[in-house]
């Protein structure tokens, strides 16, 4: 990965400020680290060699979108590598969970990684080149109460990435999605909203909630670790990568108990065709 141009999304903090560290001490990459709000990017003033630049960025705004591309292909004449980093959580039932807010988090999970994802494109088209690192979850492969629209999103991600990866093959162009578990970040704190229950019959879920909240920078998963891994694979580039042990564990499980039940149901599944 030596001279490459990396642009990052939410690297205030998490995933994304690990990420763009290991980068930045590099030094032999070129490094575009964007926040909401670039006073958070001040861990980087002590690596900066000439090749990091930091952008404001709000994955929502479409024009800051393009004026952060446009000012990477002007800075460095490429985008190598485009991580979509950015993203929020939300906790609470089906029922009890806020339309405004489950919106807009959709619109940071979904369509901030698709703007993003689609201004970069047609330089990497151009190039013949280039590397998408989607992050998802274990949350886009394996549901879990109180986090219905999470999952949404994330499942949308995977959905998108998937497809994405077969339509620009031919351009030499590599997408991978990134799917860990509990990591010491701030997702279950101050990156997600939680909704406790109040509706009699969802109280169960109510320790389930707390219990995240209280876990919060306390998870298993090494965030620097997983940056260190990102960046190797980056490399090599399966399309699905799963990070933490509670992640791969229940990834394999989840498909090892569904190829199962296609199995089991093979022949009534078929037998909705017309005949041959």
């Amino acid at each position: 990965m030596t001279n490459k141009t990396w642009l990052i999304t939410g690297t205030s903090s998490g995933f994304g400020k690990a990420l763009a560290t290991l980068l930045a001490k590099k030094g032999t990459v070129n490094l575009v680290a964007t926040a909401r709000n670039i006073e958070k990017l001040h861990y980087l003033d002590e690596f900066n060699h000439g090749q990091i630049q930091k952008l404001t960025l709000d994955v929502t705004n479409q024009h800051e979108i393009q004026a952060v591309v446009e000012k990477t292909n002007t800075i460095f004449g490429t985008i190598d590598v485009l991580v979509n980093n950015a993203g929020l959580g939300y906790f609470g039932t089906f029922e009890e969970s806020n339309r405004k807010t489950v919106k807009y988090m959709f619109a940071v999970n979904v369509w901030g990684l698709v703007d993003m994802t689609r201004s970069v494109l047609p330089t990497m088209r151009k190039q013949k080149s280039g590397i998408i690192i989607n992050f998802s979850s274990i949350g886009g492969l394996f549901s879990f109460p109180t986090l219905s629209f999470y999952h949404g999103s994330k499942y949308a991600v995977e959905g998108i990435s998937e497809s994405l990866a077969k339509e620009v093959a031919d351009c030499n162009i590599k997408v991978m999605l990134i799917e860990p578990s509990g990591f010491r970040t701030d997702w279950a704190g101050r990156s997600s909203k939680k909704i406790l229950p109040q509706i009699a019959d969802y109280q169960q879920f109510k320790d389930f909630i707390e219990n995240n909240k209280n876990g919060a920078h306390h998870e298993a998963g090494d965030p620097n670790k997983a940056a260190e891994i990102i960046y190797d694979q980056a490399n090599d580039l399966p399309l699905r990568l799963p990070l933490g042990r509670f992640a791969t564990d229940t990834a394999i499980k989840k498909y090892s108990d569904t190829l199962a039940q296609f199995k089991k149901h093979h022949d009534i599944s078929v037998s909705a065709d017309q005949p041959e």
